[in-house]
């Protein structure tokens, strides 16, 4: 990534991980005015590379500092969870590492703007749910008012963004009785570890030999899980309630909250939501088609192929097939789209910054000789 003398101080926690490269990409192409780019711990803590997806690329400009204070940044975007502390191997159990690898100090930042990417301050309070699409297309009660309290910005899950924009644009339009929602989460939500085990468990199946269960705790490939396995210590009823919470934020209490269910899949990358609404009076499927349609979503015909997690790869659109009629309820209406999970929550995570308005620093010579003396880090 390409850095300016006169532009902005950022830190990126979690560059090395799928999500990291991922917002690294998005703020290159978006052009987001930086001066320093902060990685710390991303040598150090880097994923193994990926045979089947890599989003590494070449990072250009990148310093590797650890110890920079909350006046050293103007932003801060937590792209994985803060794991050590200062000293190498050890936990921040106690909390009281440098800025950059501290939750509680991160969460208290007055001076840079800290946005989460990865529930790593759910235990906080002060932040406020943002997804800044939504809220250009909300009406004045189904937009989620900001906190005069909030210190922290959070980056939605990308499946709240998925299921928000579409009950957002037929619910404000139509009389919506009910909806539910099922999540299918690839593998990529849980980092590049379980990416890597995902294609080991295949290969082993397909050879007969034994399939390693270190991030699943059970058998995924060729396979389905309402949650993970065993000492896993995740669930999707954690997922489920945590989506349901982010909706009521985000729609108000005017809109239709979802019951929302998940399943984790045996897909590498890219997002699938299945959503039922049941609309009271019926509504023709035309009227809600014209009514969905519109960017960041877009909508296949019936003479098109259906969509998949593997057509959205790379791409920022929420893509939704033909609107289905339920075979029983004359009211009932059957929904699917698919997104890629990573440039969603990465985008939203960038709009959020760029409508924060802070303004690019007035370049100092330690900027100028970062911006020009740091050497270009090699791709994996």
């Amino acid at each position: 990534m390409k850095t300016s003398a006169g532009g902005l101080r950022v830190a990126v926690i979690g560059a090395s991980s799928l999500l990291g490269k991922e917002l690294l990409s998005v703020l290159e192409e978006r052009k987001f005015p930086i001066s320093r780019l902060v990685t710390p711990g991303a040598l150090e803590d880097a994923e193994p590379d990926l045979p089947v997806l890599d989003l590494s690329g070449g990072l250009e400009a990148v310093v590797a500092e650890a110890d920079v204070g909350e006046s050293d940044l103007d932003f801060v975007f937590l792209a994985a969870p803060v794991r050590r502390s200062a000293k190498k191997g050890m936990a921040d159990s106690a909390d009281d590492s440098s800025f950059l690898q501290s939750t509680r100090r991160l969460a208290a930042a007055t001076r840079c703007k800290v946005i989460d990417l990865s529930d790593c301050l759910a235990g906080e309070s002060g932040g406020g749910l943002s997804v800044p699409f939504l809220g250009r297309n909300a009406t004045s009660d189904a937009r989620p008012v900001e906190s005069p309290n909030q210190r922290f910005s959070v980056s939605a899950h990308s499946a709240t963004i998925v299921i928000g924009a579409i009950i957002l644009r037929l619910g404000r339009q139509f009389p919506v009785k009910s909806v539910v929602a099922q999540v299918f989460q690839p593998v990529s939500e849980m980092g590049a570890q379980a990416i890597d085990e995902l294609q080991k468990q295949t290969l082993n199946l397909l050879s007969f030999q034994k399939i390693p269960q270190a991030v699943f705790g059970a058998q995924l490939a060729f396979n389905l899980l309402p949650r993970l396995g065993r000492n896993r210590g995740n669930s999707n009823k954690g997922l489920g309630g945590q989506l349901q919470s982010e909706l009521a934020t985000l729609l108000g209490s005017s809109l239709s909250i979802p019951a929302v269910g998940g399943l984790y899949a045996p897909v590498f990358h890219s997002l699938g939501c299945l959503l039922y609404f049941e609309f009271d009076p019926p509504v023709k499927l035309e009227a809600l088609t014209q009514a969905l349609a519109g960017e960041p979503i877009s909508i296949r015909k019936a003479t098109d192929a259906p969509p998949t997690q593997v057509d959205v790869s790379g791409s920022s659109d929420i893509v939704v097939d033909v609107l289905t009629p339920d075979g029983f309820n004359p009211g009932g209406v059957w929904v699917w789209a698919v997104a890629d999970n990573l440039r969603l929550t990465a985008v939203n995570a960038v709009e959020i910054a760029e409508g924060l308005n802070v303004q690019p620093r007035t370049p100092t010579q330690e900027d100028t000789k970062a911006s020009s003396a740091n050497p270009t880090r090699p791709p994996k």
